[in-house]
């Protein structure tokens, strides 16, 4: 494979590839589970009620997270006026950030060339572009973890000293108010530890508070949240606020990590089922780029020592937890294309590791394709997926496909190209077609359009198994009975709120385990995120039901346009 042309026409290309393929989309579709619908709708109450530092969600706490994602989205929400429009901003915008920083840094270290293929790896790297376009925490968390080793990195290795140390506290405080594991960056204190032990230098000879200095201001600016929010809690008597300062600092930080009680995946979970498939095409290269990557830590090139001791450190502290997301890892990506840039143009130089990167784009393009045909035939597997999920991608994988067998057909003589143009071409396709085929799929709008044919929006409506995009996109002011609430207490409790509000209607899943109401009595209102929903009035509630085993109160929300 020849030298690429990189030059500055070549970083135009590559800022303008960066906007086009991270803002597309943006405004075309709604919050779809998992997690956005839920930051959507708190960051719209936050909002309406001007409570910003106590987050909810439907009006009961929601005290998983800390709440600087949720402010960002909240920002953009009361700029704009559209959900629509502001519940992406923040990942998109955090994902430029990140491209940017990843660059500088190569620049910095080596050279612009370097400095333009590590933002270009990230960009193309899977897992980068599917949370760039995701409203979930995980790409703000990553940005400013992203920031903080940028800044260690500066103050070490380029003599930039005590400013960009604090310019990574800041970064690592950011990221503990976005995401608990935003100090993650302190890691890297470990291997530039061993490498002054091991390979000293002169000019590293600082004092020790300099050291310390990125932890001071992390902290400083923890407690610019944490310090009036504990006040608060200190001088209120509600025990909900209490509950919520005691599950954010203690069950969804320590305890979530040693003793998670989901997503529990064996130790090997991220070797074997996220980093080969999510870290393409940069796991593809792993082969070529660990001799690589072996002889710079040798030769004690603190460049890649560093970067490199923290991606096995940030593994390994996700691995030793029993709970794990693929996301999770997702900090590490950056510093990977990072140390893997200086080497790219050597190894696709191989033969091996062109044709093996040909080979996955055409497999790609392969199954893709396949399967469209295989959905347009009406194989019997294909009419299964279509009925449970409600969608007919057929003719979007088919075309998804093709392209990418055109991307290797097109590249025969300059393999390594395909991913360029294939990878492109999914996310474009996806944040267009994609998004206006599966939005049907991804919100509860058809069933709320249902029952407004039976029932008037100024009913009261209750809703069992509360999920928060039944929040966001009804018509209907809604009382619920907890996010966290045992579903037979809540059959119970609505049963009861049904008998004060006999005009009312309840929504609930249909499923074998309903009590207190008879379902053949109930309005059928079609399938949605995977179960099908009913309507219950007076006249489906059954004679009696016993009261409910736990004390919980109820939650109204009033009705909020989406915008």
């Amino acid at each position: 494979m020849p030298d690429l042309p990189l030059s500055r026409q070549a970083l135009r290309w590559l800022v303008l590839a960066s906007l086009v393929l991270v803002l597309t989309g943006l405004g075309l579709r709604d919050p779809w589970p998992a997690d956005e619908p839920r930051f959507a709708q708190v960051a719209m109450e936050m909002v309406q009620s001007g409570q910003w530092f106590f987050p909810t969600r439907g009006g009961e706490l929601y005290p998983d997270k800390p709440p600087l994602f949720m402010w960002s989205i909240a920002v953009f929400y009361a700029l704009l006026g559209s959900i629509k429009l502001a519940f992406l901003l923040p990942s998109a915008l955090s994902a430029l950030l990140t491209l940017y920083l990843v660059y500088d840094l190569g620049r910095r270290l080596w050279d612009e060339q370097t400095g333009i293929l590590a933002a270009a790896l990230l960009l193309l790297s899977l897992q980068f572009l599917l949370q760039a376009k995701t409203a979930q925490i995980d790409a703000m968390v990553c940005a400013w973890i992203t920031l903080g080793c940028y800044g260690l990195l500066r103050g070490w290795l380029l003599g930039d000293h005590w400013r960009w140390i604090a310019v990574a506290g800041l970064a690592m405080g950011l990221g503990v108010i976005t995401k608990g594991v935003g100090f993650l960056p302190l890691l890297m204190l470990l291997p530039y530890l061993a490498a002054r032990h091991w390979a000293p230098r002169q000019q590293e000879q600082a004092p020790v508070w300099r050291w310390v200095w990125a932890a001071m201001i992390m902290l400083a600016v923890i407690a610019l949240w944490l310090v009036p929010m504990l006040l608060m809690v200190w001088g209120s008597d509600d025990p909900s606020l209490q509950m919520y300062r005691d599950n954010i600092l203690f069950k969804q930080t320590a305890r979530r990590y040693a003793d998670s009680w989901h997503h529990i995946k064996p130790f090997w979970y991220y070797l074997t089922s996220v980093i080969p498939l999510f870290w393409l095409p940069l796991s593809l290269l792993l082969p070529w780029l660990i001799p690589h990557w072996w002889r710079a830590v040798r030769s004690g090139d603190r460049r890649i020592v560093l970067p490199l001791g923290w991606i096995l450190l940030v593994l390994l502290f996700f691995s030793l937890s029993p709970g794990k997301r693929g996301v999770y890892i997702l900090p590490a990506l950056p510093m990977l294309a990072l140390v893997s840039a200086p080497y790219l143009q050597i190894i696709l130089k191989g033969r091996w590791s062109n044709r093996l990167v040909w080979a996955v784009v055409t497999l790609l393009g392969l199954l893709l394709a396949g399967a469209g045909l295989a959905g347009l035939y009406g194989i019997e597997a294909t009419r299964q997926l279509e009925a449970s999920y409600d969608i007919h991608p057929w003719p979007f994988l088919l075309v998804t496909g093709l392209l990418g067998l055109l991307s290797s057909w097109l590249t025969l003589d300059h393999k390594a190209l395909s991913w360029m143009l294939f990878v492109p071409a999914l996310w474009l396709l996806y944040s267009t077609w994609g998004y206006l085929l599966l939005a049907p799929a991804k919100t509860p709008r058809h069933v709320f359009q249902t029952m407004m044919l039976h029932v008037p929006v100024n009913t009261e409506l209750a809703i069992v198994g509360m999920k928060e995009q039944f929040l966001l996109f009804s018509p209907y002011n809604i009382t619920h009975f907890g996010y966290h609430t045992p579903e037979q207490d809540q059959q119970r409790l609505a049963w009861h709120w049904l008998k004060s509000h006999p005009n009312g209607r309840v929504l609930m899943a249909g499923s074998e385990e309903i009590q207190c109401f008879n379902p053949d009595k109930a309005w059928d209102l079609g399938f949605a995120h995977r179960q099908n929903w009913l309507l219950m009035d007076s006249q489906t509630a059954l004679p009696d039901c016993q009261p409910a085993s736990v004390t919980i109160p109820e939650y109204r929300l009033e009705k909020i346009p989406t915008g």
